[in-house]
């Protein structure tokens, strides 16, 4: 069964499930080793209270083997499987049963935490309870969809996810050598730290101490850190840090931080070189989707934030209308609106959505608005009187943001190319 039948099998089940006398309804309280289920009704009637499975086939078909045991003995039609996702552990259980053709479902963990409260007015936690909590939140129909998307969408997801992970750890190294030493031994470098990454690292790694430059040639010192010759620049930033190597306040370096510089230095090396064939992955999955070749025609759009666009909206048709796709990257507005003030309250960005999408849509939208003439002039459209208010520019670019989902998920649905033309139709101004 494909998504999009799934989809519409979910979408009936919100709508039928209150109240049923048709379903059997399974909680599930994921663990590392061994799963607890509750069995119940809609109505509220509990039928096993606790069954604790192991995470193997042979719990697995016992889980089944007891769901077909009280359909049978209470004359119900069909079963939903529920679950709260937990790290990965939860991942095999529910692609095996989908792949046994039964529907499942999952529940938000924010969800779950709220309800516990409200079934018994306390908040203890256990795996029994937690079971049964979510059986509870299904019965209520609060329940989302699980999407089981094709193999090229799925590497793709998990591809993104080493990347995420990379830049982390890419991040933290680069923390490590600004925090952890040039801070100790070479401070005044910091604030010409610069975009260079080649030539920072150099310097770290051969010139860690100030007074080893002060004693070398400028020319010598020039040629040691750079590649390639950047111009006057680069000259002009590589002369400010050499003169500040002669007025140190640094530490001396001792032969304990000339080995962590250089480990820091070539673990550095090795993320970049990893990230760079992740992207090459990335690229190569991406080549194999028509859809990716269609959201390159978005300006501001590159090999990132298609390939990011690309995995979160995955399937367009199971989205039925523009506010769910916003509602993903968490750029629907809200705000608490209540008493005698409630009129006045400034709606905001939910933020509940993707971060890292919302993120990338951002810069896509940041770029697009500075060199394409269409988004330019929705843009400076959007400022128009209102120039003078705060923080409008970053408003104005969200709203370009939200709309550029939109406008992927329209083009995905429809198969075709990015037309400017519809871009410029209506007038937009920012909320």
């Amino acid at each position: 069964m494909d998504d999009i039948a799934r989809f519409e099998l979910f979408c009936k089940l919100r709508s039928q499930i209150r109240g049923s006398d048709n379903h059997l309804i399974v909680g599930i309280d994921i663990a590392k080793d061994k799963h607890h289920a509750f069995f119940g009704t809609p109505k509220g009637q509990s039928l096993w209270r606790r069954l604790i499975f192991t995470n193997d086939l042979t719990g697995f078909n016992r889980l089944i083997e007891q769901a077909d045991t009280l359909m049978t003995q209470h004359n119900l039609k069909s079963a939903v499987f529920g679950m709260e996702p937990t790290s990965n552990y939860h991942k095999p259980l529910i692609h095996w049963l989908t792949e046994q053709g039964h529907l499942v479902v999952l529940v938000g963990g924010k969800a779950v935490k709220d309800n516990r409260e409200l079934l018994d007015g306390r908040w203890d936690k256990n795996d029994t309870k937690d079971s049964a909590n979510v059986a509870d939140l299904i019965s209520q129909g609060k329940c989302l969809f699980y999407e089981n998307p094709e193999a090229d969408m799925l590497a793709l997801r998990n591809l993104l996810s080493v990347r995420r992970q990379l830049k982390k750890e890419d991040h933290r190294l680069r923390m490590r050598i600004r925090n952890g030493l040039l801070a100790k031994y070479f401070p005044e470098m910091d604030r010409h730290w610069g975009s260079c990454i080649t030539e920072n690292l150099a310097i770290v790694r051969w010139y860690l101490d100030p007074r080893q430059i002060a004693a070398t040639e400028f020319d010598v010192f020039v040629r040691h850190v750079t590649t390639t010759d950047r111009g006057a620049r680069q000259a002009s930033r590589l002369r400010k840090i050499y003169n500040a190597a002669e007025h140190t306040i640094g530490l001396p370096v001792d032969d304990a931080a000339r080995y962590e510089a250089t480990m820091l230095v070539e673990r550095f090396k090795s993320v970049e070189e990893q990230l760079a064939s992740v992207m090459d992955q990335v690229k190569s999955v991406c080549n194999r989707l028509p859809a990716y070749k269609l959201l390159l025609t978005i300006p501001g759009f590159g090999v990132y934030i298609a390939p990011l666009v690309l995995s979160a909206l995955a399937n367009p048709m199971r989205f039925k209308s523009r506010k769910q796709v916003i509602r993903l990257a968490g750029l629907d507005l809200n705000a608490s609106r209540s008493g005698k003030k409630s009129k006045e309250k400034v709606p905001v960005i939910s933020k509940r959505g993707d971060s890292e999408l919302r993120y990338g849509l951002y810069q896509a939208a940041l770029i697009a608005s500075y060199h394409n003439d269409a988004f330019r002039r929705i843009y400076n459209r959007m400022l128009e009187g209102r120039q003078g208010e705060r923080g409008i520019k970053t408003k104005a670019r969200v709203k370009i943001a939200a709309k550029m989902l939109v406008i992927a998920w329209t083009m995905l649905k429809n198969n075709e190319p990015f037309n400017p033309n519809y871009l410029l139709a209506e007038p937009v101004h920012p909320r």
